[in-house]
């Protein structure tokens, strides 16, 4: 059995379904499903059971001999979000049981953590696991830290021995992510989905300006990475299970907010037209305007595929899903 939690979310039902292509039909999704359409991630997929969030530790204790791995995705994941008291506990206090539950029965971890804990990024973007690097990033918002504090915590206990640990456990640190089945994620979908509509609609792509003298209006800059190469790296280490730590999941090239809208022009077939709006002041403060992961971990633990440039996997995105009546996965 293989569960992943957050299944039916964007990252977590991508992954189900290239599990699903393996040939795995043992496979158990935990999420919220709500009263949207974000059911439709899974509608396609051979599940053996879905679990609500709530009932999650009864279920793999009546199932404790059959679990071979977690796949940990499930989070709250909005950068917005102002209930610490929540985060903490769905984001932390939550992936500290399922820690310990799969380090008592012998269950291999994989889990999500994010880009949002490297802050400002004046730290850098390097993946270092050690507890001294590791004190000194600072997260710009809630959730970053809440990832942040799981992996800080994670880091001591390998590094002490003071607390039994999976037999293979990997923490994830996703960039800027984008791909089918993130249309549930309202403002929180990659800006490729919020464009496409606008795109197709006639209407100009409406991008932040800056408030950075170092960057121009639409050069702020992230490493956006296509859907498909996340799950081809948990799949990596599903394959791979002597690898272990915390990992970039990026590219490795940063681009810009204007070459991400120019590709989902290219991608419609249509002339760019893009107009630049001020950035709401709430943002200001902690917005990142550079994101660009350090990919030498990775590669260097053996993950050799190449990623998806920006251009293919914007059209593959648009035309392959978007642009269908079917826009899932």
């Amino acid at each position: 059995m293989i569960i992943v939690t957050g299944g039916a979310g964007f990252i977590g039902s991508n992954l189900v379904a290239a599990l699903e292509d393996r040939g795995i039909t043992n496979l158990v999704v935990c999420d919220t499903l709500g009263s949207d359409d974000k059911w439709r991630n899974i509608s396609k997929r051979e599940l053996r059971d879905v679990v609500h969030p709530d009932h999650l530790m009864d279920y793999m204790n009546a199932h404790a001999g059959e679990v071979q791995a977690v796949f940990h995705m499930g989070a709250i994941s909005a950068t917005t979000e102002r209930d610490a008291d929540a985060i903490t506990q769905n984001n932390f206090t939550a992936t500290r049981l399922l820690w310990k539950w799969c380090a008592a029965h012998n269950v291999r971890l994989i889990y999500a953590s994010s880009a949002a804990t490297y802050g400002d990024g004046d730290a850098g973007f390097v993946d270092n696991d050690a507890p001294e690097f590791l004190a000194k990033l600072r997260p710009l918002n809630p959730y970053g830290w809440s990832k942040h504090l799981f992996d800080r915590r994670t880091a001591r206990i390998v590094r002490d021995g003071s607390e039994p640990t999976p037999p293979q456990w990997a923490g994830l640190k996703f960039f800027n992510v984008y791909g089918p089945n993130e249309y549930h994620k309202s403002e929180q979908m990659s800006v490729v989905c919020k464009l496409y509509p606008q795109v197709m609609a006639g209407a100009s792509a409406r991008l932040f300006k800056s408030a950075n003298p170092n960057y121009g209006d639409g050069g702020q800059i992230r490493d956006f990475i296509y859907v498909d190469d996340c799950v081809s790296v948990m799949m990596w280490l599903y394959d791979n299970p002597g690898i272990n730590g915390l990992f970039n999941v990026g590219t490795g090239k940063a681009r810009s907010f204007k070459d991400l809208a120019e590709a989902v022009f290219a991608a419609a077939d249509k002339k760019p037209k893009i107009q630049y709006i001020d950035m709401p002041q709430e943002l200001q403060a902690k917005y990142q305007y550079y994101t660009q992961a350090d990919m030498t971990k990775l590669r260097a633990a053996g993950y050799d595929k190449p990623f998806t440039d920006l251009e293919e996997g914007v059209r593959r995105y648009v035309q392959d899903f978007m642009s269908q009546s079917d826009q899932y996965r």
